[in-house]
C-alpha cells in the first residue's frame, strides 16, 4: 500500500505540471512603445533605449471565428499594430471631418450675414482696383444669388450632421 501512495503523489505532481505547461507557454510578453514620430509599435521583445509597457494578450479561444486563438505571438503583434494604425487613421479622419464641419458652419454664418446685409436695402460699397464704388442693382442680384447658393450648400450640410 505504501508504494501506491508514493506513486499517486508522483502522478498527481506530473498531472499538475502537464496542466501548467500550456498556461506558461501562453503567457508570453508583448511590449508596446511609441517612437519619436508618434508611431505606436508592438513587439515580443522589449526595445532597448525606449520606454515601453507590457501589453496583456488574452489567450484561449475567441468568441469569434477562432482564428486569433491559433495565431503566433508575432501574428498577434502584427494584428495589434494593424488595429492601432486603423484607430489612428479613424481619429485623423474624425479630426478632418470636424474641421470640415466647422468650416461649413463658418461659411453658413457668413453667407447668412451677407444675405441679411443685401436684404436690408442699403447701398453696398466695394473696393474695385483701389477705388471705392457702389454695387449696381444687377451686381447686388448676382451677389444675392451667390450667397443664397453658399448658404444652401453650407447650411444644409450643417443641418444634416
Amino acid at each position: 500500500m505504501h508504494k501506491s501512495k508514493g506513486m499517486n503523489k508522483k502522478i498527481l505532481a506530473l498531472a499538475v505540471c502537464i496542466m501548467a505547461i500550456p498556461t506558461l507557454a501562453a503567457a508570453q510578453s508583448v511590449y508596446k512603445w511609441t517612437d519619436e514620430n508618434g508611431v505606436t509599435h508592438f513587439g515580443d521583445r522589449q526595445p532597448t533605449g525606449k520606454q515601453s509597457e507590457s501589453v496583456s494578450i488574452r489567450s484561449g479561444k475567441s468568441s469569434g471565428s477562432g482564428a486569433s486563438g491559433s495565431m503566433s505571438p508575432q501574428q498577434r503583434v502584427q494584428q495589434m499594430e494593424e488595429e492601432e494604425a486603423e484607430n489612428t487613421q479613424n481619429q485623423q479622419l474624425s479630426a478632418a471631418e470636424e474641421a470640415r464641419q466647422k468650416q461649413r458652419a463658418a461659411n453658413c454664418q457668413t453667407a447668412r450675414n451677407n444675405l441679411s446685409l443685401i436684404g436690408s436695402g442699403s447701398r453696398i460699397k466695394v473696393e474695385d482696383n483701389g477705388e471705392e464704388r457702389f454695387l449696381t442693382p444687377e451686381e447686388i442680384a448676382e451677389k444675392r444669388a451667390q450667397f443664397e447658393e453658399i448658404a444652401e450648400i453650407s447650411c444644409n450640410a450643417e443641418n444634416e450632421q
